[in-house]
């Protein structure tokens, strides 16, 4: 099967690829999942990310946003010594953070898909040397999630959550994937 130029041959990337980025999310558990995981992500490899997330899932609680958002300092000095995750006190905090600003949101899913009109921004990618990193619309996300009081925001890690969670579809149309999602599926 095609796949895009980033996916390698990792099992792990392919079925990443293949099943999950690029498709339209909505569920808030999920989207918080990936907001975090894209944040833990920064000046790293996805793949890392990946191998860890199995981890991730379980010392963040499945990602329950409202116990993530009750850690205390201690649990995270405790994480800090899992190799099992990237060990970084600034993303462990932000992770933190992140949960208590989201449950501050009225509708976090509403909220960040505001930034698309509520819809996929379908792309037509040619090839890789179309995809950007950043587009105004990752870079409003990165205000007005920073405004709500989120960090490991940047524009983009926005944008990154954007292709991840289908709000931007980017597959580039060699891949195989880019029919059967740029038709709405």
């Amino acid at each position: 099967m095609p796949r895009c130029f980033w996916c390698n041959e990792d099992p792990l990337y392919m079925a990443y690829h293949d099943q999950e980025w690029g498709t339209p999310l909505r569920d808030a558990q999920g989207l918080f999942e990936l907001l975090l995981l894209e944040g833990f992500q920064a000046g790293l490899s996805w793949i890392t990310v990946l191998r860890k997330r199995e981890r991730y899932r379980e010392v963040l609680f499945g990602f329950d946003v409202q116990r993530v958002a009750q850690m205390s300092d201690a649990e995270i000095d405790q994480l800090m010594l899992d190799p099992g995750i990237i060990r970084n006190r600034l993303k462990l905090n932000a992770a933190r953070r992140n949960a208590q600003a989201w449950l501050a949101l009225e509708d976090p899913v509403a909220f960040l898909w505001s930034f698309v009109d509520n819809r996929p921004v379908i792309n037509h990618f040619k090839d890789r040397s179309e995809v950007p990193a950043i587009t105004p619309q990752a870079v409003a996300m990165s205000k007005g999630l920073k405004k709500a009081g989120f960090t490991f925001v940047g524009p983009t890690i926005c944008y990154a959550l954007m292709q991840a969670s289908g709000m931007v579809m980017d597959h580039t149309q060699d891949c195989d994937r880019y029919a059967q999602l740029a038709n709405g599926g």
